[in-house]
Parts: C-alpha cells; structure tokens; sequence
C-alpha cells in the first residue's frame, strides 16, 4: 500500500499464519534460547503446561504479515520504535495467528513535508480470537518525489 492509501480508522487485516514446533524451537534456539521455548519435554512441566514462543518471534511473525498485508510495495522506509508492546496470551506450537492492525494517525510531518508518519495498533489473534500480541508502532514513509 502506498502511504496516501492509509487513514485514521482503517483496519488492515492479515493470515491465518500457521506455527509449528520446530519453527518455535529454531526461532528460539537462534534468538530466545530459554528451555520453555527450546525443551518440549522441559516445558510440559512448566507453568504453560507447554512449549511456548518467544514473544519476539510473536513479534517477527506479525512483522510478516503487516509487511505482507500492507508494507511490501509501500513508501515505508523505517520504524523509530514501538510505543508499548504486550503479549497477553502465549503462543502455542498449532496456532494459526491472524493480523489485525488499525491505524491511529497518518499524516504529512510538519517539519519535513516529504516524511510520512503512520501511527498505527497491530493485534494478533490465535484461532480462538484470543490476542496474543498487542504493539503501537510508529512507520516512516519517504514521500519525495520520482
């Protein structure tokens, strides 16, 4: 989507995204090494009953799908960061992960006209509409012309 393509209240929706064990093992192993996210058997007798995901694969996951949803194509050249960031519900290894983001702001800046600057809520949602990750992001969008 080009930037002039997003206004305040648009919804954005993306997936069903499906994960598996092993991707959550892997992602962990490389980036989140912590035995409920790495140890199947471990984990079982953890507090989550469970193998879990990292909630920053949570987080690459739903950048996945807001790339593909929206991003892939656009103006958007950079992030400078995430206001808050929740995961209220693990991730389990058979979900089915859906994107739903919804734009706050999108607006020219006042000090650089050629910056567009989208403020914008991403949810996911497992298969149960349970929300797992809950993030405000801010994309910076190069607006100059040719």
């Amino acid at each position: 989507m080009k930037f002039a393509e997003f206004h305040a209240g648009q919804t954005i929706e993306a997936g069903p995204y499906p994960v598996d064990e092993a991707e959550i093992i892997r992602f962990a192993k490389a980036y989140d090494p912590q035995w409920f996210h790495t140890d199947p058997q471990a984990a079982s007798k953890g507090r989550f009953n469970g193998l879990i995901a990292s909630g920053w694969h949570t987080c690459a996951i739903a950048m996945r799908l807001a790339t593909d949803a929206a991003l892939h194509g656009s103006e958007s050249f950079a992030s400078p960061g995430i206001e808050r960031i929740r995961w209220p519900h693990p991730v389990r290894p058979g979900d089915r992960l859906r994107l739903v983001a919804t734009v706050t702001e999108a607006r020219r800046s006042a000090s650089k006209p050629d910056l567009g600057i989208l403020e914008w809520r991403w949810q996911l949602f497992n298969q149960n509409d349970r929300e797992v990750l809950e993030l405000q992001a801010t994309s910076l969008f190069d607006l100059k012309p040719g």
